[in-house]
């Protein structure tokens, strides 16, 4: 983090904690004038620090279920795996497009309705592109909880803000209308996006966006708003690590356990791949293990075994269909 002072890392701290705060309350919590809030998040984004403000929506609530797949390539040149991807960034389905280093090469999170929905998308793929899979992992994402960067100020973080975590794909389906899904569609890449340019986008008063947001924010259909950082420039990498349990009645216990660590960025639950899946920001793959090592120091047995991926690049994260 040598690009960052510790000024950087309080601001960049609470928008990962909230990014539609005011400058005005950013700078009261960082004890910086409004006008230096401002200066220092302008700089982030210009030298890709910053890269950006993502609503984190529980599309779970709206109705939508989660397939995940992971795809080891074959035959392909640059081009056709830029080609594959560039095909599955496009489609309006997709929550997230990573490029991975380990087992597998790609892996692709789908919002759908149904199966049927899923078997036509995954038809339609094999039909442009099944030539140059060797193989193909599935299954059912059932539930995460996101964790905020509390490594930004490892020694000012408050325990109490690695409790606020938000959880996706739990509770009932939530009704909503046009308004509000216009309204999560403005707001899922952009959320400092102001009441007054909503309002204005919607047709519809600033009283109406603030009195919708609210009501999308009671329910938990928002469930944060969020930040988005070039973590690479802070020398740490994304890893992933599938866990295959011993004694399943551990994983809440160890989960217990992991949610405390400042690098745990997300917790996981699946039916098809692993028990458990661990997701930390890191300086490198001996750090993974070491981590794993604790818990299995910790809860002796408990662990079958595990595997770590790290995620060369993003392509996409959007926790809404385009719709």
């Amino acid at each position: 983090m040598d690009k960052l002072d510790i000024k950087d890392r309080r601001i960049l701290y609470q928008l990962d904690l909230n990014s539609r705060q005011s400058l005005s309350q950013i700078g009261k919590k960082v004890r910086l004038r409004k006008d230096i809030v401002a200066y220092r998040i302008k700089r982030m984004q210009q030298e890709g620090i910053i890269t950006s403000f993502w609503t984190l929506i529980d599309s779970y609530k709206l109705g939508y279920i989660v397939f995940r797949f992971y795809l080891v390539y074959q035959y392909v040149t640059p081009d056709i795996k830029n080609k594959i991807i560039d095909y599955l960034v496009k489609d309006k389905r997709t929550w997230v497009v990573e490029s991975i280093i380990g087992k597998y090469d790609l892996g692709v999170f789908i919002w759908v309705k149904n199966i049927k929905d899923f078997y036509q998308f995954w038809e339609k793929l094999l039909d442009a592109y099944g030539d140059y899979f060797a193989d193909k992992i599935f299954s059912i994402y059932v539930q995460a909880y996101s964790y905020p960067c509390s490594y930004l100020l490892p020694d000012e973080y408050k325990e109490s803000d690695r409790l606020k975590y938000e959880i996706t794909g739990s509770g009932p389906e939530v009704p909503i209308d046009d308004y509000d899904l216009a309204l999560l569609n403005l707001l899922v890449e952009n959320t400092r996006i102001s009441l007054v340019d909503i309002a204005k986008q919607l047709h519809s008063s600033t009283q109406m966006a603030n009195t919708r947001l609210k009501k999308l924010i009671h329910h938990n259909v928002i469930q944060a708003f969020r930040i988005g950082i070039d973590i690479s420039k802070l020398g740490l990498k994304p890893f992933k690590v599938d866990i295959q349990l011993q004694e399943h009645v551990q994983r809440k216990p160890i989960m217990e356990y992991i949610k405390h660590h400042p690098n745990l960025v997300f917790i996981s639950t699946s039916a098809g791949v692993s028990d458990l899946e661990l997701e930390f920001d890191l300086e490198d793959s001996d750090k993974v293990h070491q981590i794993l090592e604790h818990i299995k120091q910790r809860f002796p047995n408990a662990i079958r075994k595990y595997e770590y991926i790290g995620i060369e690049q993003k392509h996409k994260l959007r926790c809404l269909p385009e719709v």
